[in-house]
C-alpha cells in the first residue's frame, strides 16, 4: 500500500511541475508590460479556469493527500525498519582497558612530604 501512495506521490509532483511549467503567467505578455489592450484583465475579472489550471489545481490536491497519507503510515509503523536499527555493532579495535592500579597511602617516602607549605 505504501508503495503505490509512493509512486502516486512522484507522479503527481512530477505532473504538478510540468503544468505549472506550461501554463502562462498573469501579464506575461509583452503587450501588458506597455499597456496594451490585453492587460484590461490584469485587476479585474480573468475569466473562467483553463484546462491546464484545473488540472494543475487537481493534481496538487492529489500531491496534498498522498502527503499526509505518507505522513501518517510512516507515523503508525510499528516496528522499527530504519538503517540504523538494522546496523550490525561495530567491535572496537582496542583492547579492554587495562585496570588502574591503586594509588599508595602517602608515606614518609612518597614525595606528598615534600610538598611545601
Amino acid at each position: 500500500m505504501e508503495t503505490l501512495i509512493w509512486i502516486l506521490h512522484v507522479l503527481s509532483a512530477v505532473c504538478v511541475i510540468v503544468l505549472v511549467l506550461l501554463q502562462h503567467g498573469k501579464g506575461a505578455d509583452m503587450g501588458a508590460a506597455f499597456g496594451s489592450g490585453s492587460s484590461g484583465s490584469l485587476f479585474g475579472a480573468s475569466g473562467s479556469a483553463n484546462f491546464l489550471s484545473r488540472s494543475t489545481g487537481a493534481l496538487a490536491a492529489v500531491f496534498f493527500f498522498t502527503s499526509l497519507g505518507l505522513t501518517y503510515l510512516s507515523s503508525n509503523r510499528t516496528e522499527s525498519t530504519g538503517v540504523m536499527d538494522r546496523a550490525m555493532p561495530v567491535q572496537s579495535a582496542k583492547p579492554a582497558a587495562e585496570p588502574v592500579p591503586p594509588i599508595p597511602p602517602a608515606g614518609e617516602s612518597s614525595k606528598a612530604t615534600e610538598i611545601p607549605k
